[in-house]
């Protein structure tokens, strides 16, 4: 039997065992309990213990379990992570990010704090004087009122809406209850209070300049009188603190621009030749008359005698020639200074005079463009504020005659009154004077 197993035959039959050539008998099933070993030689108890647990529990001898179990050794840190510029880096990044959130809280609460209504019960004027930084004017809009925030929010929020180089001086009106935004939008849009400042016609550029100079809203001084009838008359918007030079170049700028739409609606037949005529026309018709439904009728007179080469006998031209840009005399014309020889006395030059007497509205530059066509020659005043007109010089007579009369009533009356005032008797009731003329007839107006 040796044999066999070491040559490796295959194990005999029953049949072999027996010799015999008759049949095999029955194999029994394994499941029905046969002995066959297992073909992988592992455990078949249902167990199913793994190799590792038969290592664990290999038992060992006396000496090897004395022996320390080899431990693995844990894996050491790369020399890049130990780098100092990863660690720096690192600690950046962290920073960074702790930053970030800080940041966005912030922003967070400041863009709050920044859009929360004001403490203004009411709407409130503050003048934002020039030359003033950012943070001044926070603490200036602090000090009145305006808003209640550290000025820090204030200066965030102008940085916020890149406002840095936008925010205007001036004089603002800040609504009841405006946030800082609505703040800080004010002044970017630059919508300041706008004050008045009425020009009247018929001022020489003297009187204007004067005016200027006493209007405490203005600023700034006036070098140069303008030349006269560079300014147009008219009621200006300004506001505080705007230069008074500026004031100037804006009413030369307006008169250049009115001047050049009327001259192009001229009359054709008109004896003027350019638009500086029409100027020193404008001004004498403006002198001569403040009712409006009596420049183009004067407008007409005056054209009527520029066409026939009559002399204009404008009292206004003698007084310009006397006192210049001072406008007044003071007191009523005499026969003497109506004979003195200016280059502006129209009762001994023939034209228009040099330049004009006044600085003349835009009623009066219409007027001399497109005057009525009439074949008037003479005004003189009616003795109620207006002028009586005629074609005729015997007309004229007869109506310098009533103004005398009207005079003479008017003194008459004052003189009474005067002798009234005096008598110890009880006053008796004084009579109406009429009204007094502006001034003493010409030949073609009233002074």
């Amino acid at each position: 039997m040796s044999g066999l197993v070491g040559t490796g035959q295959p194990r005999p039959g029953p049949a072999q065992r027996t010799g015999g050539a008759g049949p095999a008998p029955h194999r029994v099933p394994v499941e029905a309990g046969e002995p066959y070993p297992p073909i992988s030689g592992r455990p078949q108890d249902g167990v199913g213990t793994s190799l590792m647990d038969q290592k664990r529990i290999t038992p060992r001898s006396p000496r090897a379990a004395l022996e320390p179990e080899h431990v693995t050794e844990p894996t050491r840190r790369s020399r890049r992570v130990r780098n100092p510029l990863v660690i720096v880096g690192n600690a950046i990044f962290t920073l960074l990010i702790l930053v970030a959130i800080a940041g966005g809280v912030a922003f967070a609460v400041g863009k709050t704090r920044f859009e929360t209504p004001g403490p203004l019960d009411e709407e409130k004027v503050v003048n934002i004087p020039p030359g003033r930084g950012i943070l001044d004017i926070a603490e200036l809009l602090r000090k009145e009122g305006v808003i209640d925030e550290h000025p820090a929010i204030f200066l965030g929020g102008v940085f916020a809406l890149k406002a840095q180089s936008s925010l205007k001086h001036g004089e603002y009106v800040f609504a009841k209850r405006s946030s800082v935004r609505e703040v800080v939008e004010t002044l970017v849009e630059g919508k300041v209070v706008q004050h008045t400042f009425t020009v009247a016609e018929g001022l020489t550029s003297e009187q204007i300049v004067r005016r200027l100079l006493d209007n405490e809203i203005l600023t700034g001084n006036i070098k140069d009188v303008p030349h006269e009838g560079s300014l147009l008359p008219e009621t200006y918007r300004v506001g505080r603190g705007a230069p008074r030079d500026q004031v100037i170049q804006r009413m030369q700028r307006d008169q250049r621009r009115v001047l050049q739409e009327v001259w192009e609606r001229r009359v054709s037949d008109l004896p003027v030749k350019t638009p500086e005529q029409l100027v020193i026309l404008a001004s004498i018709i403006e002198k001569e008359t403040s009712r409006p439904e009596e420049r183009t009728r004067v407008a007409a007179v005056f054209v009527n005698r520029l066409k026939q080469r009559k002399r204009l006998e404008s009292d206004p031209t003698i007084i310009y020639g006397l006192v210049g840009g001072k406008g007044s005399l003071g007191h009523p014309i005499t026969r003497s200074e109506k004979e003195t020889p200016t280059p502006y006395n129209t009762y001994m030059i023939d034209g228009l005079p040099p330049g004009p007497i006044a600085n003349p509205g835009r009623a009066s530059l219409e007027a001399a463009a497109n005057p009525a066509r009439t074949r008037e020659l003479y005004f003189v005043a009616d003795g109620a504020g207006g002028h009586v007109f005629s074609e005729t010089y015997e007309q004229h007579l007869r109506n310098v005659a009533r103004l005398r009369g009207i005079e003479a009533g008017e003194r008459n009356a004052a003189a009474a009154t005067a002798y009234q005032s005096e008598d110890a008797s009880p006053p008796a009731r004084a009579v109406p004077a009429p009204a007094r003329p502006k001034g003493k007839a010409t030949n073609t107006k009233k002074q």
